[in-house]
């Protein structure tokens, strides 16, 4: 690959800005049947959480017309069979080692930094998930809470040196202020956006599609909101952002870096088209070439009225 689609994240460097987004990607044994992930920039984990998850019961997914409704609710096995199992894998995959936590207080992120730190020469970030909406508390609770965002994550930053990714909620008033809110504690970048809250509902049973009645909404339809928070964030922080939010074209990617996106996360894209990042690599590969520019020199280059 180009070294022109070199793209840095603080202290992270990444041979692409193509990142799997958590929760679509498992901790990538499924996707690696279908390309070599090793084109991508990372990979970030399915949340975690201390203790295993069985999710939420009943219908977790709903298509729409421009995207899905997800209320998965964080399954999955627990950040110890993680460690023992799933972490080797994801470090030999070839692209950065990115693993999203969860949690239900802040005892429990603060316990996820303690299990994790140890293996700190595996892992090249961890993504803190303060914005999921698919459970009945912690995350998105916390993650619309200023306050409560400092709090976290300067703690975490007490007890690991590992960069800290903040991913946060676009379910609240102003993101300026959970944006700063996630810098002024310590964080070393945020991830803009987790889903928006929505329903979708059957019109003959008159019931939400999905069980747990409302979910998180991604795809398409959710970009203008995303790049409208990205654009927003990057003129009062200092810290890098990570975009994501309805990516599934070489221009998609465009746009958010000029936006202000140092990288980008790609999520439901890819479950349609499980290979649109290797389209994607070799798109921006072109753009790249063709304008003689690197993706690193766009971050940031969006020129209001």
């Amino acid at each position: 690959m180009s070294g022109l689609l070199n793209v840095k994240v603080g202290a992270v460097d990444l041979k692409s800005p193509l990142i799997l987004a958590s929760g679509t990607c498992n901790f990538g044994h499924e996707l690696s049947e279908y390309y070599d992930l090793s084109i991508l920039g990372g990979l970030s984990s399915k949340g975690l959480t201390i203790k295993p998850r069985v999710g939420n019961e009943g219908v977790r997914v709903a298509e729409t017309a421009a995207g899905m409704l997800n209320s998965v609710g964080l399954q999955n096995p627990g950040v110890d069979y993680f460690i023992e199992h799933d972490l080797d894998y994801m470090r030999g995959l070839g692209c950065a080692c990115i693993v999203n936590v969860a949690g239900h207080s802040y005892d429990d992120y603060m316990a996820m930094a303690q299990k994790l730190d140890p293996y700190k020469d595996k892992i090249d970030a961890l993504e803190v998930n303060l914005s999921c909406p698919n459970v009945k508390a912690g995350c998105m609770n916390i993650g619309t809470d200023p306050e409560q965002i400092k709090s976290i994550v300067s703690s975490m930053k007490e007890i690991t040196s590992l960069p800290l990714w903040i991913k946060l909620t676009p379910n609240v008033t102003d993101i300026k202020a959970t944006a700063l809110a996630a810098q002024e504690g310590g964080g070393d970048a945020v991830v803009l956006i987790n889903t928006l809250l929505g329903m979708a509902v059957d019109i003959k049973s008159r019931r939400p599609i999905l069980h747990n009645n409302t979910g998180g909404y991604s795809g398409p339809a959710v970009k203008p909101v995303a790049i409208r928070m990205v654009s927003e964030c990057y003129r009062i922080l200092d810290i890098p952002i990570i975009g994501c939010g309805g990516i599934s074209t070489y221009e998609d990617v465009l746009e958010f870096m000029i936006a202000g996106a140092a990288a980008v996360e790609i999520g439901t894209a890819s479950l349609i088209h499980p290979g649109c990042p290797v389209d994607i690599t070799a798109d921006l590969e072109k753009w790249c070439e063709d304008s003689g520019e690197s993706l690193s020199s766009l971050t940031g280059t969006l020129k209001l009225w």
